[in-house]
């Protein structure tokens, strides 16, 4: 049996959104512009010699998830991406795994030049 997995990835990618998420209450008041990547995979078994949206994951409506969830602020980058897998999963069962890759861009870190700031959720 061949170890390496085979399937279909669907891939929104670098979706960018103010939100306001972060520890301190100033990032929780003003806010910042956050990217979010997802990829969220699907079975090899999955028969797309049928043209039917019906089988694979609708990346507008993984769109309408991510703002969703982002709506809602945290503290922690890792306590949103759990609620977005959380979410993702809820309306997507037919998804085998993924990946979420959250980034605050221009984060507020004192007497720093930082691009970005970024956790992933790989499961």
């Amino acid at each position: 049996m061949n170890s390496t997995a085979i399937g279909y990835t669907v891939e929104v990618n670098a979706m960018r959104m103010r939100a306001y998420h972060g520890v301190m209450e100033q990032e929780r008041t003003v806010g910042n512009t956050f990217e979010v990547t997802v990829h969220l995979m699907l079975p090899a078994e999955v028969d797309f010699a049928v043209d039917d949206l019906a089988l694979t994951v609708n990346y507008a409506q993984v769109c309408d998830v991510i703002r969703e969830v982002m709506a809602v602020p945290s503290a922690l980058l890792e306590h949103v991406c759990h609620r977005m897998r959380r979410k993702l999963l809820e309306a997507f069962p037919q998804v085998s795994g993924g990946m979420i890759r959250l980034a605050k861009l221009a984060p507020p870190i004192s007497g720093l030049q930082v691009d970005s700031v970024a956790v992933t959720l790989t499961f």
